[in-house]
């Protein structure tokens, strides 16, 4: 779940262009794939992450009654991925070994509990829904977050073909889960 709105100063791509295109590519390749998941899987993206967060807001209040297994947040830009983080109980990290496993060798099997996901999940995650984003190298991130060099000859191809590979592999293997991840 990315946010369609930047700041004025660049134009977004890293911030969060390249998170709305790593989140409708890996629904992409899932189609292409001709995979189907057991559980639907929505790309969802929100208006005013940056400014009051109110997509994010509406979409809880007007979804929030609906059986969430699971939400994912890419909205740190398209650096190498090296895994994927966790808000949840420790026990899903066990859940998802194997997950991790098959991700290790693009080097991106780290899997870290952490204590937020992301702005544009948060009304889930306060509402006690698992979260997930991706960890990326962001060593260059935050030279360009936010200033009017966030274009988009910043964003290297090859690195958001492989975030929206991880991010298909996780929301295919969430999608697939036999049981329901503790809340």
């Amino acid at each position: 779940m990315p946010s369609l709105d930047s700041w004025d100063l660049g134009t977004g791509a890293i911030d969060d262009g390249a998170g709305v295109a790593v989140s409708m590519e890996a629904a992409n390749l899932i189609q292409k794939l001709h995979l189907k998941p057991k559980r639907t899987i929505r790309v969802i993206a929100w208006m005013n992450e940056e400014n009051g967060s109110a997509g994010s807001k509406q979409y809880a209040k007007d979804h929030g009654g609906e059986n969430h297994f699971a939400a994912m947040e890419t909205d740190l830009g398209a650096g190498h991925p090296v895994g994927i983080n966790i808000k949840g109980k420790p026990e899903i990290k066990k859940m998802l070994a194997l997950m991790a496993a098959i991700l290790q060798d693009s080097g991106a099997g780290i899997l870290n509990l952490v204590e937020h996901c992301g702005a544009d999940i948060e009304p889930l995650e306060k509402a006690g829904v698992p979260c997930f984003s991706p960890i990326q190298d962001s060593r260059f991130y935050f030279n360009y977050h936010h200033t009017a060099a966030d274009t988009l000859d910043k964003i290297v191809p090859k690195e958001l073909a492989e975030n929206s590979a991880v991010v298909a592999v996780a929301a295919y293997a969430l999608a697939n889960m036999e049981q329901a991840l503790p809340r």
